[in-house]
C-alpha cells in the first residue's frame, strides 16, 4: 500500500492542524481523497473542505474509524479526552501522531491502553508557510513504514530533526516557541527603523529580509554563527558599536535565560504543574 493511499486523519483544525494539512495537499503528501478532518468547531471544517476538498468526519470517533494515521491536533488540556472518545476505535496498525507540548509517549501509550503506535512531535508555527522545524520523539518498538509514512507528513511543511524525550523541553524553547522571540526581535528592530526616520512599511521589510537572509547564511554555508558575525564587523565600524550596546544590555544571556525558562515550563508540563 503506498503513501498516498494511507488515510490520514487531523482531530483540530486550528493554525497548525490546517497548516499542516494545506502543507500536505499542495506538497503532494497526501491527496485530499485521503484526509479527514474534525474539530468541534465545524464552521473550520466546512472551510477546510471547500478550499481543499477533504473529508469531513462526524465525530473523532468516526475519523478514527476511517483512518490509519491521527494528528491529534489539539491543545494539551484536550488531549486526554480526545483519545478517551476514540482508543476504542483504535488497532494495532493505527498510528498516532500527538503535537501537544507536555504529554510523554508514555502517557499517551496509558491513554489508549498501549493499543497502537505513537509519535510525539513539536511543530511550530512558521509550518503555515512550510517552513517550519518539527522536532520528532520516537518509541523504538515503531516499525520503520511507521516512522517514514509520519516523516512524509512532518517533511511537508518543513525540516525535521528527531530527538530523544529528556530533549525534547530544549526542542520546544528553541523551535517550538523560538518564532516568537523572532518576532519581538523584528518588532524591535522595526521600531529602531523607524525612531530614525524610517516608515513602518520599510522597516518591517527591511528588518524580516534581513533576518531571513542571516538564517539562510547559517544553514546554507555551514560557518558559525559567530564567524558570520565577525565578518560584518569592521574594526571601528557601525556593526561593532551595536554589537557592543547589545552585549551591555545582557542580549544572549538573556536569551538563553528565555530559553530556559520555556525549558522549565516544558517540564513543568509534563509532571502536570
Amino acid at each position: 500500500m503506498t503513501f498516498q493511499r494511507v488515510t490520514i486523519g487531523f482531530i483540530g483544525a486550528g493554525n497548525m492542524g490546517s497548516a499542516m494539512i494545506r502543507c500536505m495537499i499542495k506538497r503532494n503528501a497526501a491527496k485530499p481523497e485521503f484526509i479527514w478532518i474534525y474539530d468541534q468547531q465545524q464552521d473550520k471544517c466546512q472551510q477546510l473542505q471547500e478550499e481543499l476538498g477533504v473529508n469531513i468526519a462526524q465525530s473523532s470517533k468516526h475519523l478514527a474509524v476511517n483512518c490509519s494515521i491521527i494528528v491529534l491536533a489539539v491543545k494539551p488540556s484536550f488531549v486526554a479526552g480526545v483519545l478517551s472518545e476514540i482508543k476504542n476505535a483504535l488497532t494495532p496498525s493505527h498510528l498516532v501522531l500527538s503535537i501537544a507540548a507536555g504529554i510523554t509517549i508514555r502517557q499517551l501509550k496509558d491513554m489508549i491502553q498501549e493499543k497502537c503506535y505513537v509519535i510525539r512531535t513539536m511543530p511550530n508555527t512558521p509550518a503555515l508557510i512550510g517552513e517550519g522545524m518539527t522536532a520528532i520523539c520516537k518509541d523504538s518498538s515503531i516499525p520503520e513504514e511507521y516512522l517514514t509514512k509520519a516523516c512524509s507528513i512532518l517533511k511537508s511543511f518543513g525540516s525535521i530533526e528527531f530527538v530523544t524525550e529528556s530533549q525534547i523541553h530544549g526542542a520546544t524553547a528553541i523551535s517550538g516557541s523560538s518564532p516568537a522571540y523572532a518576532f519581538l526581535f523584528l518588532e524591535a528592530l522595526a521600531d529602531g527603523g523607524v525612531m530614525m526616520g524610517l516608515s513602518r512599511e520599510q522597516s518591517y521589510k527591511m528588518a524580516a529580509q534581513s533576518l531571513l537572509g542571516a538564517a539562510k547564511m547559517v544553514l546554507q554555508t555551514g560557518k558559525h554563527p559567530g564567524e558570520l558575525k565577525d565578518m560584518v564587523c569592521s574594526p571601528g565600524g557601525t556593526t561593532i558599536n551595536a554589537v557592543a550596546s547589545l552585549e551591555q544590555g545582557k542580549f544572549r544571556s538573556t536569551i538563553i535565560e528565555a530559553v530556559r525558562a520555556c525549558a522549565k515550563k516544558s517540564m513543568d508540563m509534563e509532571k502536570g504543574r
